[in-house]
């Protein structure tokens, strides 16, 4: 156990790759500002509501370290359905509810110059981070947004497809106008995403089904080997999508990494980057100016990640995705 926190606390020390220490105190940084968003609801049934993760991700000094290294970072107060919207009926229907609110926040915050960092309790919330985005822009007409999915799961599955029943392995689908669509125009997320707009990167753990659906659609995929050596492939398509959108969202759900980092998660998958190898890789996809936003998705926490190492993970990734972005204003 001590070496393990003695770990952690290495970890927590040690400048970002890419990232030197001049770098980080740059005076130009003091430009870049961020804003953490906390989006607890869960949307499963027979399921809590509720989740602790964003929270603990919140409240775990992630706002400090952005500070220590020249970020302007607020917290905004975690979303919260009304009394009437609490009431509403379905869980799938309360989901879309909270989605609709965190997107209305994502879009203000960002208009006003601040680069949104999503701590989400799963991946149903990439709902609201891209309504957030869709909707960010200088009129009513929406802008054209394209997704970076990072998952050990495709997240493609339609309730015909599923093998689970969860919401949980739905989420892509939903986005790309494949399924549940009172769902996603409720989160104000309309039009839906094209599919020609969507990467996604580790995914390994796919449904019979769902990979047929994948194969049909003109989704991108990257691979392990794409986040280790940041390759040609990944600017490739970044790039592509930098020339095809107006904003790029970057959504990363823990189990993609190494499970040794997410031990405490329920669907881990071998195979996975460490935390330090994906944000390297978020750091050069957050160089490019159309990269907007950033969301982090079922971090464990409490007594899933006791020793601190989930949490450590996530963060790495933030700051790793915000270097990109400093990066991108000092070069």
């Amino acid at each position: 156990m001590l070496i393990r926190r003695i770990a952690l606390l290495l970890v927590s020390l040690t400048p970002l790759p890419g990232v030197s220490l001049a770098q980080s105190q740059d005076s130009n940084a003091k430009f870049v500002r961020v804003a953490l968003f906390s989006m607890p609801y869960v949307g499963e049934r027979n399921a809590p509501e509720l989740s602790g993760g964003p929270d603990s991700l919140a409240q775990g000094g992630i706002q400090k370290l952005l500070e220590e290294r020249g970020f302007q970072a607020k917290l905004i107060p975690a979303v919260k359905l009304t009394a009437d919207e609490d009431k509403a009926y379905g869980s799938w229907n309360r989901l879309a509810l909270a989605n609709g609110d965190l997107a209305k926040l994502v879009a203000e915050e960002r208009r006003s110059g601040y680069v949104p960092v999503g701590l989400l309790a799963n991946c149903s919330s990439i709902l609201g981070m891209l309504s957030g985005l869709q909707h960010s822009g200088p009129t009513a007409k929406p802008l054209r947004v394209g997704m970076i999915f990072v998952d050990a799961h495709g997240d493609f599955n339609t309730p015909e497809t599923t093998l689970s029943g969860m919401l949980g392995g739905m989420p892509v689908a939903i986005a790309a106008g494949q399924c549940l669509t009172r769902l996603r125009i409720k989160t104000g997320l309309e039009p839906a995403v094209p599919t020609r707009h969507i990467v996604e990167i580790c995914v390994r753990d796919t449904d019979p089904l769902e990979q047929e659906l994948l194969d049909r659609s003109d989704i991108q995929q990257l691979t392990l080997e794409d986040v280790r050596t940041r390759s040609a492939d990944l600017h490739r398509e970044m790039k592509r999508l930098s020339d095809a959108t107006d904003a790029i969202y970057v959504h990363v759900d823990m189990d993609a990494l190494d499970p040794r980092e997410v031990a405490g998660h329920p669907l881990t998958v071998p195979g996975g980057p460490t935390s330090a190898e994906l944000a390297a890789a978020l750091t050069e996809m957050f160089k490019y100016e159309k990269t907007a936003a950033v969301g982090i998705a079922s971090t464990p926490y409490g007594d899933h990640d006791k020793a601190g190492l989930s949490r450590q993970a996530a963060y790495n990734l933030i700051l790793g995705a915000m270097a990109g972005v400093q990066q991108r204003k000092t070069e």
